[in-house]
């Protein structure tokens, strides 16, 4: 197999295997083994990311003034143009307002090719005749019967949606918050500053920069830019005492074409083009630019770079200079999908996206892969490990070239393609995106990038996260504000994503970065000397131009400090976020997995999936990647461990932990769905009960002290997703999977998720079972490991006739089919619990069944 970048031509072998480090043990320039070539690679040992808690150590003041000097001036072309208190269990009742009932005649699968969810695709079968579309039908069918050719009239439409102005909105007062949360009033002179901080900032960049639309065009005239008469590169590196271009282009000669600099640290060359018009630098030439700088004389990648690639054999990666004809470049041929109500995120990593023991690319992903996330009823993919990281195993976090796609999985191109048939599909494509930290190579990424240890980031020891092994941002930083704004603006703008999760939020906003704090709630936790002031700034300022620039574009904060106004506009004092991702449910079921039953307590669980502030919507999710990591444990391999290996073939024996199990594991997600949040989050191959790890390969690991660690042999056989055991219709993985689909399907109709109606009437310990309500659905959960209930009353607000549009012990699910779904339920004028009307069920043990309210 060969790749070819413009004429360069790099065959794909493996290299020899070499011994390396944990991360924790990297410093400056580590030795990593480089494997198969420069699109696919990677064989190195992981240091699974914490948050962790408990004490906090000293750290540096928060520093708020960007002084005069840092701001870069380009001599040319410079434009001018919970409840109120912390974290509130919504145990109650949210809204007892009516909300209009959606036509319950139809709860069959609707025409795939209906794609927003306004055209209410399925739910979960009403009657015995009627099965879902099984993902097991044929994916080329489908591919084929989905894709339709692009009209005149959706090419205008792009453009026209292109052509719209985009206004960041001015700051507003920031007092807001204070009415929305009066008990953060003891703590207004913190967030008055705060506030104040961030309005002079944009004041500034109002005044120096001509507002945050160009000053989050950094792009533009850093890095390689190129107009008609040449290729003009720029580079701010202010400790550098010289510079010079090289690359393929000139022979790597460092004499040939000296860069220039000016007051402010930008080095800067212009060249024309060749004689006879073609650019001074080809596409795909390897380009670095080389410094004499207080380190020494380096050679560094640009800080930039749009592609970066490694060789075989090679070490280091090489920037590349990624200017492909207009022939061909991808073109985009469909609209971005609106935000939809209620999110239903597939999360998902590119490389290990195949059945098979290898990376994954691009284009299968797109071919393979998005078509499965839209028959499973998700209508957002997010994608993990996309900026471009040397070494493989730090599933993306360890970031080198933040304007880069990853060159493992294959070529930008390929990318724009895999994002626009998302689009086609109706998906929206969420990015993981990494601006908490960097990584700390010095010959590939920005860690003394012109020799010096303030460049990008902290000096000394606040520059450097000690868990991690990563340089941190200095966010006061002038010119660090143009790169990470300007980092965010370009992959909307030249990728067309929809909107990004943003990693690591707790480490940036606070100077402890969240490890070894533990964080209770109190208010004195989030406002004070160890809050990080120009972190939560930039924060503020990023979603200011996402939101401004990109009105349909989402934000999920990854924050476990549960930091108070995290998901209120900025405008209004908040930090501007559309989400926060609520962490703390995935450990609480971790937590609960360690017990045996009998000691769950259903309020303990209720609390926890509640537990949020009133106002900011959350992503829940019952485990993401994090819990398939080797180390740790996915639920279903907490539920069922090794008798997964023997007991998941439909014509053969279970065992008691597989039947418990499978049903856990369907209880799990849907108590999660329906009470965790207002957007929800599956990890790929979860959905499924994945039976294994994600083990990344690796080498062996040799410490400091001598010990060797043993690797995996650098193997992807546990770097990889096993779609084919959900698939086959004799292992019990399907009927699992099957049942993710009908939940998801079942809110895609009834947007359950985000109803106005909310309210949890039952959580009783005796029985182990647990009622709410979500607009016009009743949520019956009976978590006793023995008991079942006939003639069990539950209340409910709305009176008429319920039917079953949702059964964990359906059959189809791996259930033991103990109920009857043609059977009617009719609510009487019974009082209970706290309801004005009731109706009366049979609650089989470990089931989750739903209930609509037919109009």
């Amino acid at each position: 197999m060969v790749y070819t970048v413009s004429g360069i031509r790099f065959p794909v072998v493996p290299s020899p295997s070499s011994s390396v480090h944990k991360p924790s043990f990297f410093h400056g320039d580590r030795s990593r083994t480089s494997s198969l070539s420069f699109f696919l690679n990677k064989n190195h040992s992981f240091s699974r990311k914490t948050l962790a808690v408990k004490v906090s150590r000293d750290s540096d003041s928060t520093s708020s003034t960007i002084a005069e000097s840092d701001k870069v001036l380009i001599h040319q072309d410079q434009d001018n143009s919970s409840s109120l208190t912390d974290q509130l269990e919504t145990a109650d009742i949210t809204s007892e307002d009516p909300e209009s009932v959606q036509n319950l005649e139809d709860l069959t699968l609707e025409d795939e090719n209906k794609y927003n969810d306004d055209e209410a695709a399925s739910s979960y079968r009403e009657d015995e005749d009627v099965q879902p579309i099984s993902l097991l039908e044929d994916v080329e069918t489908h591919a084929q019967a989905e894709t339709t050719s692009v009209s005149v009239d959706r090419k205008a439409k792009i453009e026209i949606d292109e052509d719209k102005p985009r206004i960041i909105p001015p700051p507003g007062s920031g007092k807001k918050i204070y009415d929305i949360d009066p008990f953060l009033q003891p703590h207004r002179e913190h967030l008055d500053f705060r506030y104040q901080q961030y309005k002079r900032l944009r004041e500034e960049i109002d005044k120096y920069e001509g507002g945050l639309d160009a000053f989050s065009r950094g792009y533009e005239k850093f890095g390689f830019t190129r107009s008609t008469t040449g290729i003009t590169y720029r580079e701010w590196a202010p400790g550098a005492k010289t510079a010079a271009l090289i690359g393929d282009f000139n022979g790597w000669n460092p004499n040939a074409d000296e860069m220039s600099r000016n007051e402010f640290g930008v080095w800067e060359i212009f060249l024309p083009n060749n004689v006879d018009g073609s650019p001074a630098i080809p596409h795909g030439s390897r380009v670095k630019i080389r410094m004499d700088t207080p380190s020494g004389i380096k050679d560094s990648i640009p800080a930039w770079i749009k592609f970066s690639v490694q060789a075989p054999g090679e070490i280091p990666y090489n920037g590349i200079y990624y200017d492909p004809p207009e022939e061909e470049k991808y073109v985009f041929k469909y609209p971005q999908p609106k935000k939809p109500k209620s999110l239903r995120i597939y999360e998902s990593h590119v490389g290990m996206s195949s059945p098979e023991p290898k990376i994954n690319t691009y284009t299968n992903f797109r071919d393979e892969v998005l078509l499965r996330i839209k028959k499973l009823g998700y209508n957002a993919v997010q994608i993990m490990a996309i900026q471009e990281h040397s070494y493989y195993a730090s599933f993306g976090y360890h970031v080198t070239n933040f304007f880069a796609p990853s060159s493992r999985f294959g070529t930008p191109d390929e990318l724009k393609s895999l994002i626009d048939r998302a689009h086609e599909l109706g998906l929206l494509v969420l990015m993981d995106i990494v601006h908490s930290h960097a990584s700390s190579n010095t010959l590939d990424g920005l860690n003394l990038f012109d020799g010096t240890d303030s460049h990008y980031f902290h000096p000394g020891s606040r520059g450097y996260h000690w868990m991690w092994d990563s340089r941190l941002f200095n966010y006061g930083s002038w010119e660090v504000l143009r790169y990470l704004l300007s980092n965010a603006r370009w992959w909307l703008d030249e990728y067309k994503f929809d909107g990004f999760r943003f990693d690591g939020v707790t480490s940036m906003m606070y100077t402890h970065h969240g490890l070894e704090v533990t964080f209770t709630g109190n208010y004195g936790e989030y406002f004070g000397f160890a809050t990080d002031v120009d972190a939560v700034v930039y924060l503020m300022l990023v979603n200011d131009v996402i939101h401004g620039l990109f009105p349909e574009a989402v934000t999920i904060g990854e924050d476990v400090s549960g930091m108070p106004a995290f998901c209120i506009p900025t405008q209004d004092g908040g930090i501007g976020f559309d989400y926060r991702l609520h962490m703390a449910i995935a450990d609480k079921w971790i937590e609960l997995l360690k017990k045996q039953d009998e000691d769950w307590r259903m309020g303990d669980i209720v609390h926890t999936l509640t537990n949020r502030r009133w106002l900011e919507k959350c992503v829940a999710y019952a485990e993401s990647h994090d819990q398939a990591l080797v180390g740790d444990k996915t639920i279903a391999f907490w539920l069922m461990d090794k008798d997964m290996y023997d007991y998941m073939a439909l014509d053969g024996p279970s065992t008691p932990r597989i039947d418990r199990g499978i049903a856990l594991h369907k209880m799990i997600r849907l108590i999660t769905m329906g009470l965790g949040g207002e957007g929800y989050l599956n990890f790929m191959g979860n959905e499924f009960g994945h039976p294994e790890w994600i083990d990344f390969p690796r080498g062996d690991q040799h410490l400091p002290n001598g010990t060797i660690i043993p690797g995996n042999g650098n193997s992807y056989d546990k770097c990889r997703r096993r779609f084919d055991l959900g698939d086959a219709d004799y292992l019990r993985y399907r009927g699992m999977q099957e049942f993710d689909q009908a939940m998801q399907h079942l809110e895609q109709r009834f947007c359950f998720m985000t109803s106005g109606h909310t309210y949890i009437s039952r959580k009783n310990e005796d029985d182990r079972v647990i009622v709410f309500e979500k607009g016009d659905l009743v949520f019956v959960f009976n978590f006793h490991w023995t008991n079942s209930y006939s003639d069990y009353r539950v209340g409910c607000l709305y009176p008429g006739k319920y039917k079953i549009v949702l059964d964990s012990d359906d059959p189809l699910f791996g259930g033991f089919n103990r109920l009857n779904h043609a059977a009617e339920y009719f609510t009487s004028d019974v009082r209970y619990d706290d309801r004005s009307q009731s109706f009366l069920v049979y609650a089989p043990s470990r089931t989750a069944v739903v209930y609509a309210r037919e109009p």
